[in-house]
């Protein structure tokens, strides 16, 4: 690569921040370790609400290239696309997908509303509470919204294990969850909606891009092991943060599969692949599944920034595909770099 001054930016953390915002501190010293190591000028760089200050930053230390590890704003994921508008405004190029991109995946319903249009199976969904653009062209049939089954009530703007607990499956009517909606939502960073939960099992597929396209990643399966009948099988906080709890000690990730799951991987792939040109996906991003037990996948969730820490699912993709750290973030960059050459 081209020698680059390449800013470091991330959310403000502090030593109150949760453990999923403190992961970020091992994000940004991760990658600018091993981009220091290939010779790169770097300077991690905090980023609050004050975009004036980040951008004087930027322009001080003359960054040519931003590598984007903003994942929120005061707390709020909502917030997070502030960031990489404020760049396309001062023509500041930066890793990634591009603000129209996050807006519409980090918003669930919006993203799942994309699938839908495109064909693409998502679980079906009520609400969101409180109601907002996305509800009013409704183009569920109204069947959907009286279904009667099990549901899992998620935030619509927060990453998804945030507040997601066992609780958070629940059976009901639309009457009953809309109540639940309401009163949830101020713990589910005020907003959030109830989705159909699909009993089977979980996959999630990384995506790199790169000078020939998109690489599929090889898939990986997240297994519930000697989960009791009556626990869901989901990757809720605890499962994602708490090294003391049982769903974090219980929970794996595996890339090895028999024969007869070849057909269901292959149609995973070609999904996520359809998922990342529909959205306009870059650099990397994570599509996240459940298949029912006839086989069906389900798209639960798109992640166009997924985590980048050595101990994370895109870092261990990356190593059963035979790619390294660094290997994934110079092909980051140089993509990143060609959007404005």
């Amino acid at each position: 690569m081209n020698k680059l001054r390449i800013a470091v930016v991330h959310q403000i953390i502090n030593s109150e921040s949760p453990p999923d915002e403190l992961d970020v501190q091992v994000q940004v010293e991760t990658v600018c370790a091993i981009l220091k190591e290939s010779g790169l000028e770097v300077q991690a760089m905090p980023c609050s609400l004050d975009l004036s200050l980040i951008t004087s930053s930027l322009k001080i230390w003359r960054a040519d290239l931003v590598f984007n590890l903003v994942e929120s704003l005061e707390g709020q994921c909502r917030l997070m696309s502030l960031f990489p508008a404020r760049l396309d405004s001062i023509g500041m190029p930066y890793s990634g997908s591009k603000t129209e991109t996050l807006c519409a995946t980090t918003h669930k319903v919006f993203a799942k509303q994309y699938l839908r249009r495109a064909g693409i199976p998502t679980p079906s969904w009520i609400g969101p509470y409180p109601r907002d653009l996305s509800t009013v062209w409704e183009d569920k049939p109204h069947e959907e919204q009286n279904k009667v089954g099990c549901w899992i009530i998620k935030s619509l703007w927060e990453h998804a294990s945030f507040g997601l607990h066992d609780e958070g499956v629940v059976r009901g009517d639309e009457v009953y969850l809309n109540r639940l909606l309401r009163e949830r939502s101020p713990s589910l960073g005020g907003s959030c909606f109830a989705e159909e939960f699909i009993q089977g099992r979980e996959f999630n597929l990384s995506i790199l891009g790169g000078p020939f396209g998109p690489q599929i990643l090889p898939p990986a399966e997240i297994v519930f092991n000697d989960y009791e009948p009556d626990r869901p099988r989901i990757v809720g906080y605890r499962a994602k943060w708490d090294p003391d709890s049982y769903e974090y000690n219980h929970t794996t990730r595996c890339f090895e599969f028999p024969e007869e799951d070849l057909d269901l991987l292959k149609q995973l792939k070609k999904i996520a692949l359809q998922c990342w040109h529909l959205l306009d996906l870059r650099g990397y991003a994570r599509i996240d599944f459940r298949v029912d037990e006839g086989k069906k996948p389900w798209v639960l969730e798109i992640n166009a920034n997924p985590c980048l820490s050595p101990e994370a699912g895109f870092a261990a993709a990356l190593t059963q595909g035979g790619l390294s750290l660094r290997d994934a973030l110079e092909r980051i960059i140089v993509e990143a770099g060609q959007e404005t050459s």
